[in-house]
């Protein structure tokens, strides 16, 4: 049995505040509607590259974040968010095998998953139903997927983060 000693947690750490500050970063009135799932695009990166390191409760605690800053119902992306890690680490064996183009579609999958998972809580609590652009994070997370996955993976590789 080999101890491998793990390194570069605050790099991880740091990459979801990132991602919680583009979140909450304030965007014209069209801007708010076209803001990619940031945290989702970055929870996947690292439940893809990492995943004996990021897991279900990385998304459970990183979706708590999200329904703090956001004001959303306490729970609800942190049910969706848990929910999309445990699809990735599911078949982060495949998806890692994928051209970027093929990853890119299985982010959009698990994006619309996040977005419908979150949507549905909202519809059982009495909110209103989303207009027809509520899809539109998912789709720009997807086209912006390969360059996420880039600079991710150069921060990765740069700080070697294992």
């Amino acid at each position: 049995m080999t101890l491998v000693r793990h390194h570069g947690g605050g790099v991880i750490l740091f990459t979801f505040v990132v991602a919680l500050i583009l979140t909450i970063m304030p965007l014209p009135e069209l801007g708010r509607y076209l803001r990619p799932d940031w945290a989702g695009l970055v929870l996947i990166y690292w439940c893809l590259a990492l995943p004996d390191r990021v897991g279900v409760i990385s998304g459970w605690l990183l979706g708590l974040a999200v329904d703090m800053l956001t004001g959303a119902l306490l729970g609800q992306h942190a049910l969706s968010l848990a929910f999309v890690a445990y699809l990735t680490l599911k078949f982060h064996q495949r998806v890692r095998l994928f051209p970027i183009s093929q990853q890119a579609l299985t982010v959009l999958v698990l994006l619309m998953v996040h977005q419908l998972l979150a949507l549905w809580i909202s519809r059982m609590i009495g909110r209103p139903g989303a207009p027809w652009f509520f899809w539109a994070p998912s789709l720009l997370g997807m086209l912006i997927w390969p360059l996420v996955y880039a600079t991710l993976r150069s921060l990765r590789r740069g700080f070697r983060v294992i």
